[in-house]
């Protein structure tokens, strides 16, 4: 037989065998794909009434409510460590280490959820404006210090925030003050995480809102 006559046999063989590792190469990138298609985002959900053990009674904040001045609500500040899209997790016997969810993130940093959340927890109780309003108001900001998981076990944890929140007004310091906010989580995950940095997130939102309304400003122009 010819060497012409093998190469014509072998070569049908030749372009199968490409064409599988072609099509191999092609169903790994999509599998590779589908890693990136099934990662989950997740926000903060509807806004909830949330009770706040420090929260002053319902009749006494709708009267106070009602005379809060226009508020400048800025944009929450959080460190570099909260400032991505990340879901952080904590063990609580190593404080000093966090971890983040693999395929699970939130659709923004907690800094900007949380400043869209306060805005609109507090726009039940005054007119809510940004810090680029020309309207002279006083101004709350917002500096957020811890916004993730915390596992106290390998089964029990809870979405735990922290912040600093500053009342301002004529650039003078109204008052200052330190919130901790903390839910538990129904599940050891991602989604149970999420979930309760939610509620803990609308239980902040609840302090803050009480606490503004016992300030000296409100009931003035």
């Amino acid at each position: 037989m010819s060497r012409q006559a093998t190469l014509s046999r072998s070569f049908p063989r030749l372009c199968r065998a490409a064409l599988a590792a072609l099509a191999i190469g092609m169903l790994a990138a999509c599998a590779g794909r589908s890693v990136t298609l099934s990662e989950v985002r997740y926000d903060l959900g509807p806004q909830q009434e949330a009770a706040s053990p420090s929260a002053a009674s319902p009749s006494t904040l709708s009267a106070s409510a009602a005379s809060l001045p226009p508020l400048k609500v800025l944009e929450v500040n959080a460190p570099p460590t909260l400032d991505h899209d990340g879901i952080l997790y904590r063990l609580n016997g190593d404080p000093q280490r966090t971890g983040r969810y693999a395929d699970s993130r939130w659709t923004m940093s907690p800094a900007r959820l949380l400043t869209l959340r306060l805005r609109s927890a507090l726009g039940s109780r005054a007119t809510v404006l940004s810090g680029a309003d020309a309207v002279p108001a006083p101004i709350l900001k917002i500096e957020l210090t811890e916004f993730e998981q915390v596992f106290d076990s390998s089964t029990q944890s809870a979405g735990v925030l922290a912040a600093r929140a500053t009342l301002m007004r004529g650039g003078k310091v109204i008052a200052q003050r330190s919130f901790v906010a903390r839910a538990p989580a129904s599940t050891p995950d991602a989604a149970g995480g999420v979930a309760a940095l939610r509620a803990a997130s609308d239980d902040f939102a609840g302090q803050v809102g009480a606490w503004v309304s016992t300030q000296a400003f409100a009931g003035t122009p």
